[in-house]
């Protein structure tokens, strides 16, 4: 998490990812909805924009937003701002105490081996998490740093005043934490349009990253190639029957299974390196499936069944009220988990 600079003001959410921006305004202490927004992107010209601090499509599109498309009203312009969990990197680690002087060197090297993109081209950050008399716990997150100097760039460009910025995925466990048994060692698949992130939470802490880069709009063209009809009709398949029984179940789950063995496959490598760097005998008690693209009917019991676990689409729902405002459809309610996480860190939690 990057602290840039701190006003005494209340802070609002901006969720940045490939297919579109959300924002979000909550009383973090009522978790009450005071305004919201969103605005589906161009992914070629979020791309664009993310690669070159100076394009001005993000800046554009954030003033767009905020002017058209907020329902209630934000009252701030301090922003906490999320960035694409696909585009960063989360790694925990151990050290002996009697290595704490030189917990820098052990960074960089875990940056060295782990993180394809060099040193010099990332901002990184690490924290002390856990402390035994003999073991250190590090967490270490890198992001490039054009990444974060495209969305602040995007932030400011829109006369907003940026405060903080942090993976998504850490904005989706904040929620999570609060709503849906946080306590207990979890694994989290936030599916959304265009790609899927996994994580690790284990006692209040993002241990481990992935993601791939396929999510429900997949889904979509999978049905629609297999079974040769319209988008419009595959997204109903998708989310009336999905996985369950039914006359069309053969054939559905046929077209959905590759892309959601390929999500599996990147769920076991992140639960393998959580159980092989990390493992002290605590192992994960639940899978946690939020996102746009978990409204597939069955994929939890998918989830079960491939991973031996638990597994379940969480509803973190029953936490936000959103008062007088008119809320989201309840089929675009998903795609506000992450906003919700964003706006709802409290200001004394962060700067203490």
């Amino acid at each position: 998490m990057t602290k840039l600079f701190y006003k005494d003001k209340p802070l609002i959410g901006l969720d940045i990812s490939q297919t579109g921006i959300k924002v979000m305004s909550v009383d973090p202490k009522k978790w009450l909805v005071l305004g919201y927004g969103s605005l589906d992107l161009d992914p070629a010209k979020v791309q664009a924009s993310l690669d070159n601090p100076e394009d001005p499509y993000l800046a554009e599109s954030i003033r767009s937003l905020l002017h058209d498309n907020v329902i209630g009203t934000l009252g701030s312009d301090h922003v906490v701002v999320g960035l694409p969990t696909g585009r960063t990197f989360s790694r925990t680690f151990s050290l002996p105490v009697t290595e704490e002087k030189r917990i820098q060197n052990a960074v960089e090297v875990e940056v060295d081996q782990y993180i394809p993109i060099p040193l010099n081209s990332l901002y990184v950050d690490h924290e002390v998490i856990e402390r035994t008399k003999d073991k250190l716990t590090v967490v270490m997150s890198a992001v490039p740093s054009t990444l974060v100097d495209s969305c602040i760039n995007a932030v400011r460009g829109a006369d907003l005043l940026p405060v903080i910025a942090e993976p998504s995925i850490n904005a989706v466990a904040r929620v999570l934490e609060a709503t849906e048994e946080g306590h207990l060692s979890t694994l989290i698949v936030d599916i959304g349009p265009a790609s899927t992130d996994i994580a690790v939470l284990d006692k209040g802490a993002i241990r481990v990253t992935g993601g791939v880069g396929l999510g429900g709009n997949t889904f979509t063209i999978d049905i629609a190639k297999k079974l040769n009809i319209a988008l419009e009709n595959a997204h109903q398949l998708k989310v009336l029957n999905g996985l369950s029984a039914g006359p069309r179940q053969a054939k559905i789950s046929a077209a959905l299974k590759p892309s959601l063995q390929r999500i599996v496959t990147e769920v076991r490598k992140v639960i393998r390196y959580y159980n092989e760097r990390l493992n002290d005998d605590r192992k994960i008690e639940q899978v946690l499936i939020v996102g746009g693209g978990a409204n597939v009917p069955g994929i939890g019991e998918f989830f079960t069944n491939e991973l031996v676990m638990p597994a379940r689409v969480a509803s973190p729902w029953q936490k936000l009220d959103f008062g007088h405002l008119q809320e989201p459809n309840k089929q675009f309610r998903p795609r506000y988990i992450t906003v919700a996480g964003l706006a709802s860190v409290q200001n004394e939690a962060i700067w203490k």
